[in-house]
């Protein structure tokens, strides 16, 4: 079987020929509807379908002093200034909440600050320029302790979470610790001080062997130890009422579901699932993906959620080819720090003694690297790749010489950092 497949390559979309396979099987994302008039779908996500809590109008009133806390800008693909433009005049215009009494608060976690114009993209032209605040909330600036989850993580919240009604705002997607992102996750680690990001998120790690915890991954909440621990600590900080978003393939508004905290995300997860999850029947001989093009390729610690997800498609000792043109490298300087201790055989020991997000992706980057032989089409050289466990290629036919597709079952999967293909 002979195909020829268009994939995605930062601004350009690349032709590959896949010649002689047994079989060629494509895994992608089904389409989901898609929200024609944004505001209409509000009012009724908020009054007549809300889910288990009372409506907006009646959790929060005029005297209240309100706190929105919403993903920063590296969540902009749900575009969640277009919602909070819409909450904005909802709170304000219908249920007459002073703007004095409306502080927009930014979910950095440990992300680096907002510009100004960031401020604006994220909070909505209205409330960016009408709230009484649109503040970064700071991981390193004194927090607030609410008391301790049962596996022992102090939670620590910024101060303008305490004593006033919060809405937390996110957007809900697979997660490859969390299981899915948004929720619960928009207090821990959103708004969260370092110290308890640190304690929930060293959990990923297995605590008997040099290895992640094979409870944490994309889609896994039933025994998940951070998404417990996230879930717990989040109930301890009272929220008003939740906005969770979850957006098509094509990027537009898909679904709006809102109520309480858990109770409404975990509904959007499960329309999720339904979009995003994809069966298999079984695991490939090679793998075609693409991490799905700018901006998901622009660095490797964006780009690596395609390969991530697509390795769950590959066969143990199969081979993969992968696009993601990393135009600004590796990304993150909390990404490539962790090469040193790599090199120098000593990962798994300085993780744990110096847990950060960014070394836990990098460590799961090279774990998973391991199940099969890896070529990637990138800008970033050999002396990255190489001790990752890749090989790393610019020139598309070079890659495509180094595999031979004669006799084997192939998937392509076009949108890697969005599929998560499921082994049934």
């Amino acid at each position: 079987m002979d195909a020829v497949v268009k994939l995605k390559y930062g601004e350009a979309a690349l032709s590959v020929p896949i010649l002689g396979a047994a079989s060629i099987e494509e895994i992608a994302p089904d389409p989901m509807p898609e929200i024609e008039d944004l505001s209409r779908a509000f009012r009724a996500a908020v009054e007549e379908d809300v889910i288990g809590s009372a409506p907006l109008r009646e959790a929060i009133s005029p005297e209240d002093e309100v706190t929105i806390v919403v993903s920063d800008i590296t969540r902009s693909w749900m575009r969640q200034g277009d919602v909070l433009n819409v909450l904005g005049r909802y709170l304000h215009e219908e249920m007459g909440v002073p703007f004095s009494h409306i502080v927009v608060l930014i979910a950095l976690g440990t992300h680096r600050p907002s510009t100004e114009r960031e401020k604006e993209i994220v909070a909505g032209e209205y409330l960016y320029r009408n709230a009484a605040q649109v503040v970064d909330h700071d991981c390193d600036a004194p927090c607030v302790f609410i008391g301790t989850t049962r596996r022992g993580t102090r939670v620590e919240v910024d101060p303008l979470t305490v004593g006033r009604k919060v809405i937390v705002v996110g957007g809900t997607v697979h997660h490859m610790m969390a299981g899915f992102g948004g929720g619960r996750k928009n207090i821990v680690p959103g708004v969260s001080s370092r110290q308890t990001i640190r304690e929930n998120h060293c959990r990923a790690l297995d605590p008997n062997r040099p290895h992640s915890d094979a409870r944490v991954g994309c889609g896994l909440l039933a025994d998940n130890p951070i998404h417990e621990d996230m879930a717990e600590a989040a109930a301890l900080l009272p929220t008003a009422f939740s906005v969770n978003i979850v957006i098509a393939a094509n990027g537009r508004h898909s679904g709006l579901f809102c109520g309480a905290l858990d109770e409404a995300w975990r509904a959007s997860c499960d329309y999720q699932r339904r979009c995003y999850e994809k069966d298999i029947a079984y695991e490939a001989d090679v793998v075609v993906v693409s991490s799905g093009g700018a901006p998901k390729d622009m660095n490797l610690y964006q780009g690596c959620k395609g390969m991530l997800n697509a390795m769950r498609a590959l066969k143990p000792g199969g081979e993969m080819l992968w696009l993601c043109k990393c135009p600004e490298g590796c990304g993150a300087p909390d990404y490539t720090a962790w090469l040193k201790p790599l090199r120098e055989g000593r990962l798994d020991e300085a993780l744990r003694a110096d847990f950060t997000i960014g070394g836990f992706i990098f460590y799961l980057t090279v774990e998973t690297l391991q199940k099969g032989r890896c070529s990637i089409l990138t800008e970033i050289g050999e002396d990255v790749a190489g001790p990752m466990g890749m090989r790393a290629y610019r020139d598309l036919d070079a890659m495509l010489a180094s595999v031979d597709f004669t006799g084997k079952r192939v998937y392509v999967i076009p949108s890697g950092g969005s599929v998560v293909p499921m082994l049934r």
